[in-house]
C-alpha cells in the first residue's frame, strides 16, 4: 500500500506576522524547560502532547515572573490551543520557551510561544504555539473583563499599543 501527501507539495505561504513571530528578539520573556524521561516516545524524542505541557509550564512562569497576575482574583482558562511542530526534541538537547502577549480584548488575550533548542551555540526554533487565555470566575462560572492591573501590566511589559 502506498499513501502519498498531497498537503506537503505547496510551500508554506507566510504573512508579515508570521516574520515577527518567528523573530527571538520580539519576545521579552524566555524560561528555561527540564525535560524528564516520561516525555519522550519509544522513538527517543519529545512526546507531541508534551510541547502542551511545556506551554502551560512556560504560561505559569511568565504570569507570575512578568505579568504578577493575581490568581485569587482572577482565573483563566484556556479557549484554544494550538502548535505548529517544526523539529523534534531529544533527549540531550537543552530547551527554552519564549512567551509573549501579542493580542489584549475585552476579557481574552493571545499568547505566542517559541520552544528553541540550542544546536552549536544559535537557538533553532523547535515549534510554535498559540494560545487565547479568557479572564473566568469560577464562581459564576463565566467570562468577565480582563482586570485593569493584569492588562496594564501586560501591555506594559510588552510594550503594547494602547
Amino acid at each position: 500500500m502506498i499513501f502519498k501527501t498531497f498537503w506537503r507539495k505547496e510551500n508554506k505561504k507566510q504573512d508579515k506576522k508570521t516574520d515577527i513571530v518567528n523573530n527571538l528578539d520580539s519576545f521579552k520573556y524566555k524560561t528555561v524547560i527540564e525535560t524528564r524521561f516520561t516525555d519522550f516516545d519509544m522513538m527517543g524524542h519529545v512526546n507531541n502532547a508534551k510541547y502542551f505541557t511545556y506551554m502551560e509550564i512556560a504560561r505559569a512562569k511568565y504570569w507570575n515572573q512578568a505579568i504578577q497576575w493575581d490568581w485569587k482574583k482572577t482565573g483563566v482558562v484556556i479557549a484554544k490551543a494550538s502548535l505548529e511542530y517544526i523539529l523534534p526534541v531529544f533527549m540531550e538537547d537543552k530547551i527554552s520557551i519564549y512567551v509573549r502577549t501579542s493580542r489584549i480584548g475585552s476579557s481574552s488575550f493571545d499568547l505566542e510561544y517559541l520552544l528553541v533548542k540550542l544546536v552549536h551555540g544559535k537557538e533553532e526554533i523547535c515549534n510554535r504555539g498559540k494560545t487565547t487565555c479568557v479572564a473566568f470566575d469560577y464562581a459564576s462560572k463565566s467570562s468577565f473583563p480582563i482586570p485593569h492591573h493584569e492588562k496594564e501590566r501586560m501591555i506594559s511589559f510588552e510594550q503594547l499599543e494602547r
